[in-house]
C-alpha cells in the first residue's frame, strides 16, 4: 500500500508523536553527527534513520519533521561545516552523471506535482519531499567516499538488519511488534490468509521485506573481508529472516533477484549476450501469450494471498491511460479500476507523480548507475577483489529493480536506496578517474614522431626557444 499523493508522506499522521526513548536517541545521534570524525558519522545517520519508525515526528505548521528529517538536517549542517573548513572535494568523484539525473528527477517530480495540485498542502509536502531526497542522498554521497566508507556502511546495514530481524521474528512468534510501543507503527501486526505479516520499524510489511531483500547482496561483499565473515553470515541470515517474516512475494523476489545476479559472476564478460537473451525471451513470450507480456507478473505466486494480478493489471492500465499522465502525472488513477490508487510499482508511481519526463529521469538514473559500474569494472579488470565489489553493487541495484515491480518506496526504505547509489559513485569514482587520466596521456611515440616533423617544436622540447611566425593562410597556428 502506498499513498496516492506523495505529499501525504507519513501515513496521514497530523499530530506530534515523539517517544522519550526516541527523543534521547535523536539527541545523542545529533551530537554524534556534529562531533564524530566524518568517517563515523554514517553510523548514527543510518541507525537512527532506519530503525526509528517514520511516524515519530514533530508537526510544525503542517510540515512533518520526522526524526529522519531532523537527522538529515543536522547531517547537512555537518556537511556544510566540513566544506567550509576543508578544501577536500565535497562529493567523491565530483558531481557525476548519477547526481545529475537524480537532481533532474527530484526537480521535475516536484515541479509537476506543484503544477498538478496547485495547493498550499502541495507546497508543504513537496518541501518535505525535497528535504528527504536531496538532503538524504547528498548527505550519504558526502559520507560515503571510498572503499573504507563502503565497507563501514555495509557493516552498519548488517547490524541494522540484525536488530530489525530480531524485532520482526518476535512479531511473528508473539504477535507483537516491539517497535509499535514507540509509536508510529502498529503494535499488532496484520494477518493475510492466516499468515502474520511482520513490518518491524517500517511503514508496511512489503517495505520491510524489500529492505531485507535488497541489502542482502552487500553482505556477500563483507564475506570477502576476513575480519567481517561473521558479520556477513549474520547479515545474510537476518536478511532472510526479514524477508520470510514479512510474508511478501515482492520481498522474496528482490532477495532472489540479488542472489541470482551474484550467481551470474562467472558470466560477467558475456553480459551483453545475457541482456539480449532476456530481450529475446520477452519477445518470444509476447508472441505465445494471449495477454501482454507484463501479465507474466500475475503468475508469480510465492506467498499465499499475494496480489500479483493487481500489479500486472496496474501496469496494463498505466500503459492504456498514457494520455492521462504523460505530461504532469495524474491524481485520478483510482478511476482506472479497483485499487488502481495503490501504487505497488515504483515506475508507475514515478509516472503518475511526475509524468513521462520524471519517469525517464528515474530510469536514466538507474541506467547510468549500471553504466558506471560496468565502465569501472572494465577499467580494473584483473583485480578480482575490486571487480567483485562492483559486481555486488550491481547485484544490489538489480535487487532494487525487482522490488520496484512490487512496491514503491514511501518510508525510510528510501535511505537504503540512497546508500546504494552513494556506494556506486564512491566505488566507481577512482577507477573512472584513473581511466580518464590514462586516456588523456598522449602516446609518447606518436608525440616524438610529430616533433621530428616540426623542427621548431623539437627545438623547444629540447630546451630551446621557439620561433613564432604568423601565417595568414593558417592564422592562429604555430609554424
Amino acid at each position: 500500500m502506498v499513498p496516492n499523493k506523495h505529499f501525504q508522506f507519513g501515513g496521514g499522521l497530523q499530530e506530534t508523536l515523539l517517544h522519550p526513548i526516541v527523543l534521547v536517541a535523536m539527541v545523542v545521534s545529533v551530537i554524534l553527527i556534529l562531533f564524530l570524525p566524518r568517517k563515523y558519522v554514517i553510523v548514527p545517520v543510518l541507525v537512527t534513520s532506519l530503525l526509528v519508525p517514520l511516524g515519530q515526528q514533530v508537526v510544525v505548521g503542517g510540515l512533518h519533521l520526522f526524526v529522519m528529517r531532523i537527522i538529515i538536517l543536522f547531517g547537512c549542517i555537518r556537511m556544510l561545516i566540513s566544506k567550509m573548513s576543508s578544501q577536500d572535494e565535497l562529493l567523491a568523484g565530483g558531481f557525476n552523471s548519477v547526481d545529475k539525473w537524480f537532481t533532474l528527477w527530484a526537480v521535475f517530480r516536484t515541479l509537476t506535482a506543484l503544477v498538478l495540485y496547485a495547493s498550499v498542502a502541495a507546497v508543504i509536502g513537496e518541501s518535505g519531499f525535497l528535504w528527504d531526497v536531496f538532503g538524504g542522498y547528498f548527505l550519504l554521497r558526502f559520507l560515503i567516499r571510498d572503499y573504507e566508507d563502503i565497507t563501514r556502511a555495509a557493516k552498519v546495514l548488517a547490524l541494522i538488519a540484525v536488530v530489525a530481524a530480531a524485532g520482526m521474528l518476535n512479531e511473528r512468534l508473539h504477535f507483537q511488534n516491539v517497535f509499535g510501543f514507540l509509536g508510529g507503527v502498529p503494535i499488532v501486526p496484520t494477518i493475510r490468509m492466516g499468515t502474520i505479516r511482520a513490518q518491524g520499524p517500517f511503514m508496511h510489511a512489503i517495505l520491510a521485506g524489500t529492505f531485507g531483500g535488497t541489502v542482502a547482496p552487500l553482505f556477500f561483499w563483507l564475506w570477502k573481508i576476513a575480519k567481517s565473515k561473521f558479520l556477513a553470515v549474520i547479515g545474510v541470515i537476518s536478511s532472510a529472516v526479514i524477508v520470510v517474516a514479512a510474508a511478501s512475494s515482492t520481498a522474496l523476489m528482490a532477495f532472489g533477484g540479488g542472489i541470482f545476479a551474484i550467481c551470474l559472476w562467472p558470466f560477467r564478460k558475456k553480459m551483453r549476450q545475457v541482456r539480449w537473451g532476456i530481450v529475446i525471451l520477452l519477445l518470444a513470450l509476447s508472441l505465445v501469450m494471449k495477454a501482454p507480456v507484463w501479465f507474466v507478473i500475475s503468475h508469480v505466486d510465492i506467498v499465499g494471498g499475494n496480489s500479483s494480478y493487481q500489479r500486472a493489471y496496474l501496469i496494463d492500465q498505466f500503459i492504456r491511460h498514457f494520455g492521462d499522465w504523460w505530461l504532469l502525472g495524474t491524481f485520478q488513477s483510482d478511476s482506472w479500476g479497483v485499487d488502481m490508487w495503490d501504487h505497488t510499482n515504483q515506475f508507475v508511481a514515478e509516472g503518475e507523480s511526475g509524468g513521462l519526463i520524471t519517469l525517464y529521469c528515474f530510469i536514466a538514473m538507474i541506467s547510468v548507475s549500471f553504466g558506471m559500474i560496468g565502465k569501472a569494472r572494465k577499467a580494473i579488470e584483473g583485480d578480482k577483489e575490486k571487480e567483485w565489489m562492483l559486481w555486488i553493487l550491481g547485484a544490489g541495484l538489480f535487487a532494487h529493480i525487482v522490488g520496484y515491480f512490487g512496491i514503491s518506496y514511501f518510508d525510510q526504505t528510501r535511505v537504503a536506496w540512497f546508500v546504494l547509489l552513494a556506494m556506486i559513485s564512491a566505488a566507481s569514482a577512482p577507477m573512472l578517474a584513473s581511466q580518464a587520466a590514462t586516456e588523456t596521456v598522449p602516446d609518447r611515440g606518436l608525440f616524438a614522431s610529430r616533433l621530428a616533423n616540426r623542427p621548431a617544436l623539437a627545438h623547444t622540447a629540447a630546451g630551446g626557444v621557439p620561433s613564432f611566425r604568423w601565417d595568414s593562410k593558417r592564422s592562429g597556428r604555430l609554424n
